[in-house]
C-alpha cells in the first residue's frame, strides 16, 4: 500500500502537469464544458483511494484520463442520452481501469489541448471570457490566479468565468478542432492565452516558489505546436521568442538560498546564450515585413534587455521608444507601468516617479497590482528617500501573495529602515 502522503504528492505533481490533458480528452467524450470538467475532478479524487491502495500507476496522466472519460460516458449512460449525445463512441464502462494501465494515445495530446483552446477562444463570447475561460479549463488555474492576470476581483472573474461555460452550452458551441479560417479569426484571443499562462509560470501570483515551471512549459509547448500548424504567423514567432528569452535567464533569477535576483543584479554569464540566440532569430522573423504586433514589440524588448552587456548597458532611449509604440498597439495600465520605469532610467529617477504618479488617477485597475509601489519604492530608495521607499515597500508588501517576492519586498524595507531591522510591515 502506498502512503497517502505519497499519493497526494503525486496527485499534485500530476495536476500541475496533467490537467490539460486529462480534461482536453474528457472534454472530447462528455461534450460538455461543465460534465468534462467535473468528471476529471471525480476522477483525480478517485485516484486517492484507488492509488492508495493499488500504488501510483506508471502513467498517472493516462489513469486519470481513462477514469474521468468513462465517468462521462457513465454519466451519459444513466442519462440515457449515450447515443443521442456521441453515437460514436462505444467503450466499456469500466469506472476505474487497473493502476498500470495506459489507455491513451500520446500522439492526440497536442490537438486535444488545441482543439480545447480554440473552441473556449470561440467569437461568441467576450474576449475577457474567452481568454479566462481557457486560462481556467485548459491550463488549471484558480479563480484567484486568473484575477490576478485581469487586475480584477476572484468574484468578479469567477462570474465571468461561469458566464462563458453557460454560453458555450446554451450556443451549442461545438468541442472540434476549428477549421483554417476559423484558425485566423481567433488567433489573437488564443495568443492572449498563451502569454497570460507564460507570465503567470514566470512569477506565480501565490505559492512559495516564484515561478511555475509546469504553466512555463504548457505555454511554450502549445505555441511551439501552435507555430507548427500555423509557420508564417510573426506574433507565433515574437509569442515563442518572449517566452524563450524568460527562460534564458530562469536559472539565475533564483539565489542558491531561494531568494529573488533582480535583473540588475543577475550573473548574465550564467544565461543560456542557445535560447537568446533563438529568441533573437525569432524577433527578426517576427520583425520582418508590416508593422510590428503586441508581441513583436514585446519580444524585441526583452531582446534588447538579454543582449545587453551588463544592465547599465540597456539602450533605454530605445526601450522607451518600444514602449510609446507598444502603448499605442496595446494601451493597457501594465504597459503603461514599465513604460514609466523605463522612463526613469532614461530621464532620471525623479522623472520616473511622475510618470507612476500620473499612473494612481490613469489607471486606477493598477491599485491591485503590487508592482506599481514596489516600482515606486525602488526609485525612491535610488534616490535616497528612504522613509518614502519604506512606505511604498510597505503598500507593495501588502498586496503580493507570493512568498518569494514577498521575503524579497521585506528584505527592502529592513534595508531602508534600518533602524526597525527585520520589523516587516504587519498584515491586517
Amino acid at each position: 500500500m502506498t502512503s497517502l502522503e505519497e499519493v497526494r504528492q503525486a496527485l499534485d505533481d500530476a495536476h500541475r502537469r496533467e490537467w490539460a490533458i486529462v480534461l482536453s480528452a474528457t472534454v472530447r467524450v462528455a461534450g460538455d464544458l461543465d460534465l468534462g470538467e467535473e468528471c476529471a475532478q471525480d476522477a483525480y479524487v478517485r485516484a486517492l483511494e484507488v492509488w492508495t491502495r493499488d500504488g501510483i500507476p506508471r502513467n498517472p496522466a493516462a489513469w486519470l484520463t481513462t477514469t474521468a472519460r468513462h465517468l462521462a460516458l457513465d454519466r451519459h449512460r444513466r442519462a440515457s442520452v449515450l447515443r443521442a449525445k456521441v453515437p460514436l463512441l462505444v467503450e466499456s464502462a469500466r469506472s476505474s481501469p487497473p493502476a498500470d494501465e495506459v489507455l491513451m494515445a500520446t500522439e492526440d495530446i497536442p490537438d486535444d489541448r488545441l482543439r480545447l483552446v480554440f473552441t473556449c477562444c470561440h467569437p461568441a463570447l467576450a474576449r475577457e471570457a474567452q481568454v479566462a475561460l481557457t486560462l481556467r479549463l485548459v491550463c488549471g488555474l484558480t479563480t484567484a490566479e486568473i484575477a490576478h492576470a485581469f487586475l480584477v476581483s476572484e468574484a468578479t472573474m469567477a462570474a465571468r468565468v461561469t458566464r462563458a461555460k453557460k454560453k458555450i452550452t446554451a450556443a451549442r458551441i461545438p468541442y472540434r478542432e476549428p477549421a483554417g479560417h476559423e484558425l485566423a479569426e481567433r488567433l489573437d484571443a488564443v495568443l492572449t492565452v498563451l502569454h497570460l499562462v507564460l507570465t503567470t509560470g514566470h512569477t506565480a501570483p501565490t505559492g512559495a516558489s516564484l515561478s511555475r515551471g509546469d504553466l512555463v512549459d504548457r505555454a511554450l509547448d502549445l505555441t511551439r505546436t501552435l507555430l507548427e500548424l500555423m509557420p508564417d504567423e510573426g506574433e507565433l514567432r515574437a509569442l515563442l521568442a518572449i517566452g524563450v528569452f524568460a527562460e534564458a535567464r530562469a536559472a539565475t533569477r533564483v539565489a542558491a538560498d531561494g531568494s529573488f535576483v533582480p535583473l540588475e543584479d543577475q550573473d548574465r554569464r550564467e544565461w543560456d546564450r542557445g535560447l537568446i540566440d533563438e529568441g533573437d532569430r525569432l524577433v527578426r522573423a517576427a520583425l520582418r515585413g508590416g508593422r510590428p504586433g503586441r508581441f513583436a514589440l514585446q519580444a524585441a524588448i526583452a531582446s534588447l534587455h538579454t543582449g545587453a552587456p551588463t544592465f547599465a548597458a540597456i539602450d533605454w532611449g530605445e526601450v522607451v521608444g518600444l514602449y510609446d509604440l507598444l502603448g499605442r498597439a496595446w494601451p493597457t495600465p501594465v504597459v503603461a507601468l514599465n513604460r514609466a520605469i523605463a522612463v526613469g532610467f532614461r530621464d532620471g529617477f525623479e522623472v520616473g516617479l511622475r510618470e507612476l504618479d500620473r499612473l494612481d488617477s490613469e489607471a486606477p485597475a493598477l491599485v491591485r497590482y503590487h508592482y506599481l509601489p514596489a516600482a515606486r519604492a525602488d526609485l525612491l530608495r535610488r534616490l535616497g528617500r528612504a522613509d518614502e521607499a519604506a512606505a511604498a515597500y510597505r503598500t507593495a508588501w501588502g498586496l503580493v501573495d507570493n512568498e518569494t517576492e514577498r521575503a524579497f519586498l521585506r528584505g527592502r524595507l529592513d534595508e531602508v529602515s534600518p533602524s526597525c531591522p527585520g520589523s516587516g510591515p504587519a498584515r491586517g
